[in-house]
């Protein structure tokens, strides 16, 4: 605990409640900086290091920045404290360091009323506690003193002042160390009588005897520069350059043990902004000419001095200046979210009664996911927490809702542009530079270029776009009424979202042809504005066609709604998110759930016709996944009466048909007229495998995946590359091998799980009629296989798992079991006679009669023909 919360303390009549500030913990900063205080200490202590160097690099200076509320003045107070070594929290170590660290912390907040001029005052009162002079620093300083405040002497002014100082336990005898150090000068230079009064007659003549090397100003000669700064204009400007002379008289401090000082520079973003940057120019000039003195600065944004766009704006920019500065270097530390647990351990020790936590589990719990780690956040629902219990008890219900207080922070020092490039940025889950400024409406992109530099603005090189909001920033700006004088209104919104949504589709279509990534982003993120903002599809249309075409089944979810506004309906947006989320999820979840959801999408109407199409031809595969024939003949038929987009994709599914119901004469003839965009080779492929024509049916595959490659289409690749490989698993293992390899290689990135079960099945056929091995038996190993099919609603391909078991009985010789699975297939097979074809090649297979009541075959020659062919496999099996 680092003391008492007063806004806490102030909110509740409860003298039982015990009200803490607490402070959670941040072991990797004091890590950092214990690490930095080490870095320092070699550097000062090392032969050769120059104070007085004005050209070496600097590497004294660490970055703590995040975004408002995280808790970055807690951290810098707690830094200070323990550095004092008072007050370190436990779970701190301790500091192992053969120095003095001197810890000085100065509060650049504009309420502070920080200026250059009290920050060298601060370090100046800091090093009084030495008991050492300063005497290079102090005649200079009372030049200036004695210009800028004329007749107000030093003494006066800090008992004045004295609140802003009052830190400083040896402020008040400053006033008589500058006195005794200008005494002491005075006689050195032979200026009798010289008082503060006449520092800069003083100045003058210490600025001669300097020149001229005179013996008795010895310890002033050292200081090369000091002549020049005694006789420079006393204004601000020379004010800034004074700490280089404060570093010198430090380093010539001598004792058992180096003096470290160390300086926390607080809300540095008050300092100024992007483009007025006078006072960090002072500032940055102070840590430069202080070499020998640790800055540890805390703000909202990084410090930009390693970076080359600031030249002529700052004295010292660029990474050759600062190293540790340069990007995210290794000085630029991001004070990040709490964990989870963190969050819960801040609320429960925040506010407590005996001891014990007074928020309830559960609502510390609601409040730490809420959260998403801000301590802002936390810290405004411990006081809405102590609103509500005022006259009741407080419930789940009453931390349902964001904070306005919390967009205000966020918002403090944006510019207008910015702020409106902050809303914008709202409304993408994930968004670039050029993203937010279309849907900002702004004519450049500096606004959104600034924007992302904020600590409230994350980074994810994984992701399409590199940046997203902060979530309880974000949740916080499209949830909570925005009291900004420039809040957005309802149509400010609407027209964002709807420039958002174009801007996306602009994107997409300007983008390289072909590229699934950036086609599924722009769809997750553009359905998801144009239903949360009931815009019309536009260019979603042709997006779902893209992204049907390929065949690769991305999951395809769009974000879920962030705001409280109007409820979605069953609108064409609505139905066509839940038709492509179908269809991606169909290769995760039991075919029957796919088609429930198909007929709903399609029973609605409510899709322009192509999509229509679209929905009714997908239901009708599943139908014929389930064994649903007629279902699905008779949805082909009327997708194929539309002529539409999707009539040729029909004509295949009616070709299909055919040749599950064992008319392979129809099926071909069919085939024969798809062309590519039916697949006829793929179509053929199947049909020849079934008769036996082994050659011509990998053939067959092998053009289709060619085709499907010069088309770039990689879905309908690989599945006619599982398929050429199952066809050789069953006649030539040997070139089995080297197919099914191609075939899992081109599956990897894709989700398409018949296609990966013909090649897992095609990996056993191969292994038909070998001994058992380390994996298993291989009817086990098949049996899994056929499990993992039935899980998933293939019920056609539980079929092709018996055959392979019948050509590893067969293989083997093993007549009776392959005759009983030969009997079992024509038990499960489905009503109506779909699939028969498959009992047959499986009698053929075991060298099997028909079994009773299988139903005949319309084979491309006379069954006698196919059956020798399939035979005559086995027979090769067994010789090989």
């Amino acid at each position: 605990m680092a003391g008492k919360d007063l806004r806490a303390l102030f909110a509740s009549n409860d003298r039982d409640l015990d009200v803490a500030d607490a402070f959670t913990n941040r072991e990797a900063q004091w890590g950092a900086v214990a690490s930095a205080l080490a870095a320092q200490l070699h550097t000062v202590t090392a032969r050769g290091f120059d104070v007085q160097d004005v050209e070496a690099p600097r590497d004294n200076v660490v970055c703590f920045h995040g975004t408002g509320g995280i808790g970055k003045s807690t951290l810098a107070r707690r830094i200070e404290a323990s550095l004092a070594d008072r007050d370190r929290p436990a779970q701190w170590p301790p500091l192992q360091l053969a120095a003095r660290v001197l810890p000085i912390r100065i509060d650049l907040a504009r309420a502070a009323g920080a200026d250059l001029e009290r920050v060298v005052l601060s370090l100046r009162l800091a090093v009084t506690v030495l008991q050492r002079p300063m005497p290079a620093f102090d005649l200079a300083f009372a030049r200036y003193w004695e210009q800028a405040h004329p007749g107000e002497d030093l003494q006066d002014y800090l008992h004045r002042t004295s609140s802003a100082f009052a830190r400083f336990a040896d402020a008040t005898s400053l006033p008589e160390q500058l006195k005794d150090t200008l005494a002491d000068v005075a006689q050195a230079v032979a200026v009798p009588g010289a008082v503060v009064g006449a520092a800069a007659r003083l100045a003058s003549a210490a600025a001669r005897a300097v020149r001229e090397r005179r013996s008795t100003v010895r310890a002033l000669s050292g200081c090369a520069r000091l002549a020049d700064l005694l006789e420079a204009e006393p204004d601000t400007e020379l004010l800034s350059y004074l700490p280089h002379l404060l570093a010198y008289d430090l380093a010539q401090v001598h004792g058992k043990e180096p003096v470290l000082p160390v300086v926390l520079l607080d809300t540095f973003e008050d300092t100024g902004d992007r483009i007025h940057r006078d006072l960090e120019r002072y500032l940055q000039r102070v840590v430069w000419l202080m070499p020998n003195v640790l800055f540890l600065v805390s703000g909202r944004n990084r410090l930009q001095w390693g970076d080359q766009d600031v030249v002529g704006q700052l004295d010292w920019t660029g990474p050759a200046a600062w190293p540790g500065l340069a990007g995210a270097g290794r000085r630029q530390l991001l004070v990040g979210d709490f964990t989870a647990a963190d969050s819960e351990d801040y609320l429960a020790r925040r506010l407590t009664v005996a001891g014990r936590p007074l928020i309830e589990a559960n609502i510390r719990a609601q409040l730490a996911a809420r959260s998403a780690g801000l301590p802002l956040y936390l810290d405004l629902a411990v006081m809405r927490y102590l609103e509500v219990r005022r006259t009741r008890t407080p419930s789940s219900e009453d931390f349902d809702m964001d904070f306005a207080a919390l967009i205000a922070r966020t918002m403090a020092d944006l510019t207008p542009e910015e702020r409106d490039a902050l809303r914008a940025a709202a409304l993408f889950e994930e968004f670039s530079i050029a993203l937010v400024t279309a849907a900002a409406g702004l004519p450049q992109e500096a606004a959104a270029a600034r924007l992302v530099q904020r600590p409230f603005v994350d980074q994810d090189l994984a992701g399409q776009w590199r940046y997203h909001l902060h979530r309880a920033v974000r949740t916080a700006l499209l949830g909570t009424a925005d009291t900004s004088d420039d809040a957005w209104s309802e149509r400010d919104w609407h027209n964002a979202a709807a420039r958002a949504f174009t801007a996306l589709g602009t994107e997409w279509k300007q983008g390289v042809p072909g590229d699934r990534r950036l086609l599924v982003a722009c769809l997750r993120q553009g359905l998801a504005l144009a239903r949360d903002h009931r815009l019309d599809l536009d260019w979603l249309e042709h997006g779902a066609f893209a992204y049907t075409a390929d065949s690769v089944w991305e999951p395809l979810t769009p974000p879920a709604a962030l705001t409280t506004g109007p409820s979605t309906d069953q609108g064409p947006v609505a139905l066509l998110t839940e038709l492509l989320s179908a269809l991606a999820r169909r290769q995760h979840e039991p075919r029957p759930r796919t088609a429930d959801r198909l007929q709903a999408v399609v029973d609605a109407h409510r899709l322009p016709p192509a999509l229509q199409d679209m929905a009714l031809y997908y239901l009708a595969k599943v139908q014929r996944d389930l064994g649903r024939t007629a279902a699905s003949a008779a949805g082909m038929a009327a997708v194929v009466d539309g002529a539409g987009r999707y009539a040729a994709p029909a004509r295949r599914g009616l070709a299909h048909l055919a040749r599950i119901q064992g008319d392979f004469p129809t099926a071909l003839e069919m085939a024969q007229h798809l062309g590519w965009e039916g697949r006829h080779h793929r179509v053929e492929g199947d049909i020849w495998w079934a008769n036996g024509e082994f050659t011509r049916a990998a053939g067959a595959f092998r053009s289709a995946r060619t085709e499907a490659e010069q088309h770039r289409v990689q879905g309908e690749a690989a599945t006619a590359q599982a398929l050429r490989a199952l066809v050789l698993g069953f006649a030539d293992p040997d070139r089995a091998g080297d197919e099914i390899d191609l075939a899992e290689q081109l599956l990897r990135p894709l989700v398409l799980r018949a296609s990966g079960f013909n090649a897992a099945l095609a990996a056993l056929a191969a292994q038909a009629g070998s001994a058992p091995t380390e994996q298993g038996d291989l009817p086990g190993r098949i049996a899994a296989v056929r499990a993992q099919i039935q899980a998933a609603g293939l019920e056609p391909l539980t079929a092709q798992a018996d055959l392979v078991l019948v050509l590893h009985h067969a293989v083997r010789s093993d007549h009776t079991a392959a005759a009983e699975q030969v009997e079992r297939m024509q038990q499960q097979a489905p009503p109506g006679g779909d699939h028969a074809y498959l009992v047959h090649i499986a009698a053929f297979l075991a060298d099997q009669p028909l079994p009773d009541g299988v139903l005949p075959v319309r084979w491309l020659a006379s069954q006698d023909t196919v059956r020798d062919r399939w035979s005559r496999l086995v027979e090769r099996r067994r010789t090989a």
